[in-house]
C-alpha cells in the first residue's frame, strides 16, 4: 500500500505494526512481523530519519496490539554475565511511535507529485524536440522496426501509451505479437478508459478460439465490426502514431513493421480506418435476449451472432465452424430470424434487420 510513497515491503510491515498500537520496541516489532531484530532496528532508524517514526517518550511496557502483557526477557546472572554498574537499573529498550500520517506522509506525496510533474514536463519537451528534429530528417516521419521482439515491443508501447483512443485493423493470424499478449495490452487499455474500436476482416475469425476471444473483448468494452476484407493490419494510438506490419517476403522472412508519426500519411491512415468503420457491420453486440419494446418477439444474442456473420458474407457452413455450432443449428436460427422478419429471402432479412435496429 505504501510502495508508491517509497516504502518497501519490510518497511511497510514495520510501519503497519506500529499503526496497531501506541508504541513498540524493535524487539516487539520483530516478534510481530517475523523480521530479524537487527533488521527491525535498522528500519526503525531509517523511518525515524525520514520523519515517519519518533522515539516514544512514554515509558510504559505495553506494546502494540496483541503484545500487551508479554514478559520482558529476564537476564540470568552467571559467570559469563557482565557485572552491572553499581546503582544502575535495568535499561529498557527504546520504544517508537508513529508520527501522525497526515504530517509525515504528506511531504512524500508532494515529492512524488513534483517528480511526476517534472517527468511529464521532460516528456513533453523531449517529444517536441524529437518531432522538430524528425521533421528535418530524412525518414523521420516513418520509422522501420525489424525483428519479432522489436515489433512486439513497439506494439505494446502503442497500447500502453494510449490515453484516449485505439483504432485497430485485424487481418489473418498474429505473427510477431501472440494473441495472449495482445489481449493483455487490450485489457490494460480498457482499464484506463481508452476508447477501443476494431475492424476485422472476416477471415480473422477462422483462427482457433477467435470467436470466443472476440465475445470476451466485446463484453469488456471493445467495439468490434466486421468487413469482407482489409488492405492491411494496423494499430493507431491517439491519432498521433500508427504501426503497420510489412510483408514478410519484403523483409527476408523476418517480422517487420513501420511506425508512422504525425504527418499527412498518418492522417490518411486515420481516414482509411474511419471509412472502413462506417461501412463495417457490428458483430457480437448482444449478451442476451433483446428487450421486447414493441410487444413482438425479438432475436436472441445467439441468433444475432449468426445474422452478423451472414450479413458479412460468411456462408452457413463457415458460420457454423466459427461459432462452434452444427450446420443444422445455424439453419434453424436463420429460419427463426426469417420468421421474425415476416418471411421472404435473406436479402429481405437483412433489410428488416437494419430497419428494426437488430444490429
Amino acid at each position: 500500500m505504501l510502495e508508491a510513497l517509497g516504502l518497501g515491503a519490510p518497511e511497510e510491515a514495520v510501519y503497519m505494526a506500529l499503526l496497531a498500537g501506541p508504541a513498540a520496541s524493535a524487539q516487539d516489532l520483530a516478534w510481530q512481523t517475523g523480521l530479524e531484530e537487527a533488521t527491525s532496528e535498522r528500519i526503525l532508524r531509517d523511518l525515524t530519519a525520514r520523519g515517519l517514526v519518533a522515539v516514544a517518550t512514554d515509558t510504559r511496557t505495553s506494546g502494540p496490539a496483541g503484545l500487551e502483557g508479554r514478559p520482558e526477557p529476564v537476564a540470568v546472572a552467571g559467570p559469563a554475565s557482565a557485572p552491572e554498574e553499581p546503582g544502575a537499573g535495568a535499561r529498557r529498550p527504546t520504544r517508537y511511535r508513529l508520527t501522525p500520517p497526515s504530517m509525515a506522509l504528506a511531504p512524500l506525496l508532494v515529492e512524488q507529485r513534483n517528480a511526476l510533474h517534472l517527468a511529464e514536463t521532460a516528456y513533453a519537451k523531449l517529444t517536441e524536440r524529437y518531432r522538430h528534429t524528425a521533421a528535418h530528417t530524412d525518414g523521420g516521419v516513418v520509422e522501420v522496426v525489424v525483428g519479432a521482439e522489436q515489433v512486439a515491443h513497439r506494439f505494446h508501447q502503442l497500447h500502453c501509451g494510449a490515453q484516449r483512443e485505439l483504432l485497430v485493423f485485424l487481418v489473418g493470424e498474429a505473427v510477431a505479437v501472440a494473441r495472449e499478449d495482445a489481449d493483455s495490452s487490450e485489457s490494460s487499455a480498457l482499464g484506463r478508459g481508452v476508447d477501443f474500436r476494431v475492424v476485422a476482416a472476416k477471415d480473422y475469425l477462422d483462427g482457433d478460439d477467435v470467436v470466443r476471444d472476440v465475445r470476451e473483448a466485446v463484453t469488456a468494452g471493445v467495439a468490434f465490426r466486421l468487413v469482407d476484407s482489409l488492405p492491411l493490419k494496423m494499430v493507431i494510438s491517439d491519432r498521433e502514431r500508427a504501426m503497420v506490419p510489412l510483408e514478410m517476403t519484403d523483409s527476408g522472412g523476418v517480422p517487420s513493421a513501420v511506425v508512422v508519426h504525425r504527418s499527412g500519411l498518418l492522417t490518411a491512415l486515420v481516414h482509411l480506418f474511419e471509412k472502413e468503420w462506417a461501412q463495417a457491420r457490428p458483430v457480437f453486440t448482444g449478451t442476451g435476449t433483446l428487450e421486447d419494446t414493441a410487444g413482438d418477439p425479438q432475436p436472441t444474442a445467439e441468433e444475432l451472432e449468426v445474422l452478423a456473420l451472414l450479413l458479412a458474407g460468411v456462408s452457413d457452413r463457415r458460420a457454423a465452424s466459427q461459432l462452434g455450432l452444427s450446420i443444422r443449428t445455424v439453419e434453424r436460427r436463420v429460419r427463426r430470424l426469417t420468421d421474425l422478419a415476416g418471411g421472404g429471402s435473406r436479402l429481405q432479412l437483412g433489410w428488416h434487420a437494419a430497419r428494426a435496429g437488430w444490429l
